[in-house]
């Protein structure tokens, strides 16, 4: 609560689970990942969020997971590794996550739901980027995926992105904001079965 961002941690069918927030941008959930990461002992950070779809057969609502994310931003020169770094999730991760998909017959199938998202630095970008990403078969855009994925990987820990579609950049559809607050419950539901699963598969 030091920087007035709340965090609760509570139970979901017996297992604990946190929830905060994390900011919005790369700066932002870097921090609050990082010190999850190294100073409270979190193995695994789910970040869910919403997204403005780049592909024209996302619908609004859906949910997409980001197996990779691409990015403009310079996060990733701090490691000093001389070449470009592909940020990813965690496999086992996102297999939780679309097994937990299925289960509650959630549409997130390879085809139309895995893959790529673009991680911007810049909300309101002046130079509009995305039809470019879009033609590389980018799925999504949004703000954080790349910082968690990179502090994930430094730290040796897990972490994905899931995301509801919330606006096409193509389309111009677009979800009313009372409709963001209350219609993203299977993307909160798939992250918190996949918290579940984990918390399984730990004690084996």
């Amino acid at each position: 609560n030091v920087r007035g961002v709340q965090g609760y941690t509570g139970t979901y069918k017996g297992v604990p689970v946190s929830v905060m927030a994390s900011g919005m941008g790369m700066p932002s959930i870097g921090i609050y990942s990082y010190e999850l990461f190294t100073q409270y002992d979190v193995e695994s950070i789910i970040r869910v969020g919403s997204a403005g779809a780049l592909q024209k057969d996302l619908k609004l609502g859906d949910v997409v997971a980001g197996m990779g994310a691409c990015t403009n931003s310079n996060y990733a020169a701090q490691y000093g590794l001389g070449g470009t770094f592909a940020p990813i999730a965690d496999f086992q991760l996102l297999s939780a996550a679309v097994e937990s998909a299925k289960e509650l017959g959630v549409r997130m199938d390879v085809v139309r739901a895995f893959g790529n998202l673009y991680s911007t630095d810049t909300f309101y970008d002046a130079s509009n980027p995305s039809l470019k990403w879009a033609d590389m078969g980018v799925l999504a855009i949004e703000m954080e995926a790349a910082a968690l994925y990179c502090n994930a990987a430094y730290t040796k820990k897990r972490g994905l992105s899931l995301c509801s579609i919330s606006d096409n950049i193509l389309t111009g559809e677009e979800l009313s904001p009372e409709a963001r607050q209350t219609s993203f419950t299977a993307m909160m539901k798939i992250a918190l079965e996949t918290a579940v699963k984990m918390a399984a598969e730990s004690k084996k």
